[in-house]
């Protein structure tokens, strides 16, 4: 079997960088509204609610179709990009970025969202008896308490971004060095007929998503440890 070239190695960082970029973006993001869906008694939750899980069900290929109309030159987001003079999303690092975390969206705001739910309003009202301000209950005692949560959406976030197809195929195109991702170079060596170097890639993909399966796993147990101690 042959070993990863130059062009595997770019699309490996590239899709680590993907990853991490976007996992954070989801986690700065998600949490507001997974605090929102948590507490809100509007008539617009549910609609909102349906419309961030939406990519569960919805194919990749489908969404990358609408982002990609959105982002173009006479779409919103791409008059708004045109406004402030930045480059175009469409086929750059960018525009994978916006198209990855909004397919990733549920898999991190319904994690939260739960952990949250889970937490519950008491603490948090304790806490406001011995006048502990907003910011304080957040990260004194919303955030630990929801910790599990957080870290699984993070590992979500993160493997499903780095294993996604479709929606960065329809917006990055297969830009090497720029958009090629590892799933896009897969498919290159599939369709190039060079196995022995797409086995290679599948197999440190399904090894990762196999790991971080095992984490996600492990910290499910841990978690329960935990909370049958009493910590």
């Amino acid at each position: 079997m042959s070993a990863l070239d130059a062009g595997d190695f770019a699309a490996l960082w590239l899709s680590l960088k993907l990853a991490g970029v976007v996992t954070v973006l989801l986690l700065v993001l998600s949490t507001p509204i997974a605090w929102w869906l948590s507490r809100s008694r509007s008539r617009l939750r549910d609609p909102i609610a349906a419309l961030i899980t939406l990519p569960l069900i919805l194919p990749p290929t489908v969404l990358g179709f609408y982002l990609l109309l959105a982002m173009g030159p006479d779409g919103p987001i791409g008059k708004v990009v045109a406004f402030f003079g930045l480059s175009p999303l469409p086929f750059s690092f960018a525009g994978l970025v916006v198209g990855s975390f909004f397919y990733s969206l549920p898999f991190v705001v319904q994690p939260i969202q739960n952990a949250l739910e889970a937490v519950g309003q008491r603490p948090l009202e304790v806490a406001a008896t011995l006048r502990a301000g907003p910011v304080d209950r957040f990260f004194t005692v919303l955030l630990p308490l929801a910790r599990p949560g957080f870290v699984t959406a993070a590992v979500l976030g993160f493997a499903h971004t780095l294993g996604e197809f479709g929606v960065v195929l329809m917006i990055g195109g297969n830009i090497p060095g720029a958009t090629q991702v590892l799933s896009v170079q897969l498919y290159d060596h599939v369709e190039a007929l060079d196995y022995a170097r797409a086995h290679r890639l599948a197999a440190l993909m399904l090894g990762f998503s196999f790991a971080m399966m095992l984490v996600l796993q492990w910290l499910r147990r841990r978690n329960a440890a935990t909370t049958d101690l009493g910590y």
